[in-house]
């Protein structure tokens, strides 16, 4: 495949009768989606729900727009009416917003101003004012191991090396053969011995089952925002690991997500902890901006052809069914 490394030819299958770990389904979907507007641009705020806490609210404005919490004053509605943020206990849900609603932010400079901590509450190690360094993605190549490559180098702190992605296909399959009951056909869509075989091969690729499966090895929360959807699907999040790393999809290629300090001489920073929702606002961000662009790939219409057999296909379906009675799995898009 000329952009290999994504999930969409070959992504978690039906569920095993052994029910599967939370890490391996989408758990971002109960959130509110909420924009909020400022002097410094539209953002987009993470996490919240109709019991989050007006407090809440207030510090990933904080984080984002750099006005502290006591300082904001919030709009919402048609025409835009201010809200009450006297109560800081106060739910979302009785406010008069919901999911969806763009939030007009402004700085009430008549109201005292709270400490930073807001901030680092929500894990952004800034003071208001300061800008944070923004996500940006490194392109790895497009080589049908770009899912392994970019785990590595978000682990790794910033190491650049498709060289590793045998040594990971490898730990993949041994923890797969290492619990067949788990591991069934069901769950796989193939034997536990054939799918062993597989992942080990160069020309295949990884996509949700991989990604649970070296969230646990790693001992970290890994988020992959996908580009298409503008959506965050996180594993490893039911085990509390105290650091995250993200990735970003397009639904055919992974790329690492980093930060990279003013200080040209520091390594990029790629290792998050669990509690910073202000970097997932911002990977949010980033793929907006490549939705608008339209940077991703939609796998359930794109044309592939089989490069064994030069078939015409359609979308990851149609590829799917293809390798399972001929075993031909490789694809090129046209």
């Amino acid at each position: 495949l000329p952009c290999g490394g994504g999930g969409g030819i070959f992504p978690a299958a039906a569920a095993c009768p052994k029910q599967a770990p939370e890490s391996v389904r989408c758990v971002a979907g109960a959130m509110w989606r909420l924009r909020c507007k400022a002097k410094n641009g539209t953002h987009i705020l993470l996490g919240l729900s109709s019991q989050s806490r007006v407090q809440e609210l207030e510090g990933q404005i904080a984080a984002l727009t750099g006005i502290a919490a006591g300082g904001q004053r919030i709009l919402a509605g048609f025409p835009p009416k201010c809200l009450d943020l006297s109560n800081g206990e106060t739910v979302l849900g009785d406010l008069p917003i919901q999911s969806g609603d763009t939030l007009i932010v402004e700085e009430d400079k008549t109201k005292s101003k709270i400490s930073s901590s807001a901030v680092t509450e929500h894990g952004a190690d800034t003071s208001f004012g300061e800008v944070l360094p923004e996500l940006t993605r490194t392109v790895v190549p497009a080589d049908n191991s770009c899912l392994f490559t970019s785990v590595y180098y978000v682990v790794e702190g910033g190491v650049l090396d498709p060289t590793r992605a045998p040594e990971m296909r490898n730990l993949i399959a041994e923890t797969v053969a290492s619990d067949p009951e788990f591991y069934c056909e069901a769950f796989l869509e193939k034997t536990n011995q054939e799918y062993c075989e597989w992942i080990k091969r160069d020309d295949t690729w990884g996509g949700a089952i991989e990604i649970s499966i070296l969230s646990k090895f790693y001992q970290c929360e890994i988020c992959v925002v996908d580009t298409q959807t503008v959506r965050i699907d996180r594993f490893g999040e039911d085990a509390a690991y105290p650091k995250r790393v993200l990735l970003i999809y397009d639904g055919i290629h992974y790329d690492p997500l980093q930060r990279n300090l003013p200080d040209p001489d520091s390594p990029p920073l790629t290792i998050f902890s669990s509690n910073d929702d202000v970097v997932l606002a911002q990977a949010l961000e980033l793929a907006e901006e490549a939705r608008k662009k339209r940077q991703f790939t939609d796998v359930n219409r794109f044309i592939l052809r089989c490069m064994v057999c030069q078939k015409g296909l359609r979308g990851q379906a149609e590829a799917r069914e293809h390798a399972k009675n001929t075993g031909h799995t490789n694809f090129g898009e046209v």
